[in-house]
């Protein structure tokens, strides 16, 4: 039978024509999965994610040529855009023109300009999302996590997670800007419940935006971010979404799907119930096919790594794929093998050790090697590093 839910009584936030939080109907998005600088595949790319009914789209800007692809793709299409800075806030200043929303991560602001404190980088964003009527938000991401609150609350993980985002929370405050909302993501749905819900007993007046990063390929992908959302949605937490599934380009559009079908069914009494195994045996974690995959071939590789290893699904054991080196070297440490992909080739680990660099149509064998050895609990010996 349909549910009651009381949402959380948030402030509105105004994302171009959207609304978000303040009662609004939960937003729902997507990441276009194109190369920001093939502005015909961007545009269309776009195009394929409206369609499917999403609310907002987010591109990802990396380079001054990144920006200018931007404004041509601005151009053309009438999408409520977000843009997703990377380790260079400055480039907030370039990239508001054209859109409705900038998300930053405070993980990365202590990459540029070291010595410059925080609080001035995230003033700089500020300041410059009032001039050019940009709404902002605060994304904190288990894998890129500030240092110095890594080194604080050690195997708390979420909580370093959610005090970077009362941080950043309060700083945004401070400045006199309240026009933001706020996302902390895990691969673990566990964390993302827990992490969510902690703050949001803090903050309550802030909207979230709701994901499972790097929840991998369908159905499980699928199936670990419905299990979160729904205990979230049912308790009135979450004011904008995201699917985030590893797909090809052309199937990005299925993310929109997925999320409105979650928001359905939860509003419907519709839920799926958790068993006990669930977070047992096999667990393959992938990140989003987005516009920071430096190779295409990153998906047909998660692809061939969850088959590959259906033969050890009865064991304990985390194989992470990431598609890029911005999410790749960091949050594949965790995992017991992690790949992270580049241009030509794939770094293959084992935790947070390089086993080898090794080009596309090789790793899968060498993966196995090394799943062999994890399985069996034998140390891992590196095989050579391809040039």
């Amino acid at each position: 039978m349909p549910m009651t839910i009381r949402r959380k009584p948030t402030r509105a936030v105004r994302i171009g024509p959207l609304q978000v939080g303040g009662g609004a109907p939960i937003a729902v998005q997507s990441m276009a999965a194109t190369r920001t600088q093939d502005i015909e595949a961007t545009v269309r790319q776009v195009e394929i994610i409206q369609a499917a009914g999403a609310d907002l789209v987010r591109i990802a800007v990396d380079s001054k040529k990144d920006v200018d692809a931007l404004a041509v793709i601005r151009a053309r299409t009438t999408a409520t855009l977000s843009v997703d800075l990377q380790e260079n806030y400055r480039l907030v200043a370039l990239v508001a023109p054209y859109v409705d929303k900038v998300r930053y991560n405070p993980g990365h602001l202590h990459h540029h300009e070291r010595a410059k404190p925080v609080r001035d980088k995230v003033a700089f964003i500020a300041e410059q999302a009032v001039k050019h009527d940009v709404a902002l938000r605060v994304g904190v991401n288990c894998g890129s996590v500030d240092p110095a609150k890594i080194a604080k609350f050690g195997a708390d993980d979420v909580g370093a997670m959610v005090e970077s985002a009362l941080e950043h929370a309060q700083m945004l405050d401070e400045l006199g800007f309240t026009r933001y909302v706020v996302s902390l993501k895990d691969s673990d749905w566990r964390k993302v419940v827990e992490g969510n819900r902690r703050f949001v007993a803090a903050r309550p007046d802030i909207p979230m935006h709701l994901g499972v990063t790097e929840a991998g390929l369908p159905p499980d992908g699928v199936i670990k971010t419905r299990i979160a959302f729904e205990q979230l949605l049912a308790e009135g937490i979450g004011d904008t979404l995201r699917v985030s599934l590893t797909l090809p380009f052309e199937r990005k559009g299925e993310e929109i799907e997925a999320g409105l079908q979650i928001i359905d069914d939860v509003y419907a009494g519709r839920f799926r119930s958790v068993p006990d195994a669930f977070d047992h045996g096999l667990n393959i974690i992938s990140c989003p096919s987005c516009s920071r995959v430096e190779n295409e071939a990153f998906i047909e590789l998660a692809q061939d790594v969850k088959a590959m290893a259906q033969y050890a699904k009865d064991h304990d054991v985390t194989i992470a794929i990431m598609g890029c080196r911005v999410n790749g070297p960091g949050e594949t440490d965790s995992a017991d093998i992690g790949l992270w992909c580049g241009p030509t080739g794939v770094n293959l680990k084992r935790g947070p050790e390089l086993v080898g660099h090794f080009p596309y149509d090789e790793v899968l064998a060498q993966t196995r090697t090394v799943l062999d050895a994890v399985i069996a609990g034998t140390p891992g010996a590196k095989a050579p590093a391809h040039r």
